[in-house]
């Protein structure tokens, strides 16, 4: 009996995209805010706005990571948080560990996020990054 699973092609999850109006600028805050490298700045193509661009964030070298990839998006809607009928829906969101919810809230405000006026649950806080996205805090 030959087991299914051995006989396709081994995947793993590289990275994830976040579509931007300024990826190059979103992508230097996550660096700020998770402490890693900005791995890759690439400029905008000539017949793109100087903001455009695509750049790379990765964790540091022996630290366990999906990378992140932003990306400009021309037709970017900055999404509403929560959700508003006949608005841009967030449709996926970063969840981000933290030791302490507090000290995590103060260094993403730091780096240039901010606190979002709805808090769902007690043990996490949503925070929106500079181009609107909201993403997770969590102990």
């Amino acid at each position: 009996m030959t087991d299914e699973r051995s006989a396709q092609p081994t995947m793993r999850l590289a990275a994830v995209t976040v579509g931007a109006p300024a990826p190059r600028e979103l992508a230097a805050f996550y660096a700020r805010l998770l402490g890693w490298a900005m791995t890759v700045d690439e400029p905008a193509l000539p017949a793109e706005p100087p903001e455009a661009g695509w750049a790379q964030v990765r964790p540091p070298a022996g630290q366990p990571g999906t990378y992140l990839n932003f990306e400009y998006e021309a037709q970017f809607a900055r999404p509403a948080w929560p959700a508003e009928c006949g608005a841009q829906v967030a449709t996926q969101h970063l969840d981000i560990w933290v030791e302490d919810l507090d000290d995590g809230v103060a260094r993403a405000t730091a780096a240039g996020a901010t606190l979002a006026e709805f808090q769902p649950q007690e043990h996490v806080r949503v925070m929106i990054d500079p181009a609107g996205h909201p993403f997770c805090l969590f102990v």
